[in-house]
């Protein structure tokens, strides 16, 4: 396949996941995959949502209709120009999804596969109901990726390289398992927002989706907001508050209530709104349902510690940060996990002696 056909292969799978909403599928009549992918993709958000308790079919349907956004000729055009994918020498490139929100890994997949390489999945258990299916339907438009797409659950063999999402623990275990093969290793990342007391409510509103959005539980959700002395939550605390049903969710409120009499017993001090409870803390991972924050005195020593924590950091927030509030879970196909340009990585393999 060369890379124009590649391209509108992925066109395609971006209309047809197009198609389905939270309430109402916009169904594209003349689609023959349809008859068969439709309804096996709308079998499987459901099974998915009583598979992992913390998808719910409105998160699996933004994550959706983010990559239909995506994948556009438009975006692909702009994304793949700069890079030299025309190769007759594919490598089988491993890769090892983590499962914490819907199709966490498919932006790899889709990376490694549009640059002309074949792809060798091992899904985590949290997340392998959907990626399959989007896999046979590639499968079924263009056959060449039957040859080319391949799932395991068992121990990996038989790939040039790899590309692994874990935690920072699992990560040190990657570093020395696959130290003899070309590797991109992620870690744990948090992101975070800067608050100047000047945002309107519609930016805060926003920057309620980049903290709510799959509950909180992807690196590029804020959690935490560096805010400055003796600022006034007030008005934040009103702006996210249509956030409130997240409490509609068991295992939400579950840890709501279990963090917080945590901190209560601890006595720690808190700012809480029934729903969220925000914690002073240093740290940049906070748990589900509470949002940690830090005080900065002025701007240059802000900026210097954000630069000393640059390896933590997977996207800031705000007026004049690299992401727009309402912005860190729809991220564009250049905006690369960790900052590793992973089509860069996918290009130089080719010319690798593997």
């Amino acid at each position: 396949m060369t890379i124009e056909e590649r391209k509108s292969h992925f066109i395609q799978l971006g209309k047809f996941l197009g198609q389905f909403g939270v309430n109402n599928n916009n169904l594209i009549k003349e689609s023959p995959q349809n008859e068969v992918f439709f309804n096996e993709l709308n079998h499987k958000i459901d099974y998915s949502i009583h598979y992992n308790g913390w998808f719910t079919r409105e998160n699996v349907i933004f994550s959706l209709q983010q990559w239909s956004k995506a994948l556009t000729k438009e975006n692909l055009d702009k994304w793949l120009n700069a890079y030299s994918l025309e190769n007759n020498s594919p490598k089988t490139v491993a890769i090892i999804m983590a499962g914490n929100i819907p199709l966490v890994g498919f932006h790899d997949f889709l990376s490694v596969l549009i640059s002309g390489h074949k792809v060798l999945v091992k899904q985590s258990t949290n997340d392998k109901q959907l990626l399959p299916v989007i896999a046979g339907f590639l499968m079924d438009i263009a056959p060449d990726f039957e040859n080319r797409i391949k799932f395991t659950e068992d121990r990996l063999k038989d790939f040039d390289a790899v590309i692994a999402t874990g935690s920072n623990n699992t990560a040190r275990y990657f570093e020395y398992y696959f130290k003899g093969k070309p590797n991109i290793i992620r870690k744990n990342r948090n992101s975070v927002a800067i608050l100047t007391g000047e945002e309107n409510t519609e930016q805060l509103k926003a920057l309620g989706e980049d903290i709510f959005r799959y509950f909180g539980l992807g690196c590029r959700n804020v959690s935490k907001l560096y805010v400055p002395k003796d600022y006034d939550f007030d008005n934040f605390f009103k702006a996210i508050f249509p956030w409130n049903t997240l409490m509609n969710s068991a295992k939400y409120a579950n840890n709501y209530d279990y963090n917080k009499a945590v901190y209560l017993m601890s006595e720690f001090k808190l700012l809480e709104n029934g729903f969220l409870i925000l914690k002073n803390d240093e740290s940049f991972g906070s748990p589900i349902a509470t949002l940690f924050y830090e005080e900065y005195e002025d701007e240059k020593s802000l900026n210097e510690t954000l630069q000393q924590n640059k390896k933590n950091l997977q996207c800031v927030v705000g007026i004049d940060a690299e992401v727009d509030f309402g912005k860190t879970q729809q991220p564009e196909l250049w905006d690369y996990a960790d900052g590793v340009d992973t089509l860069k990585f996918l290009e130089e393999i080719y010319i690798r002696n593997l």
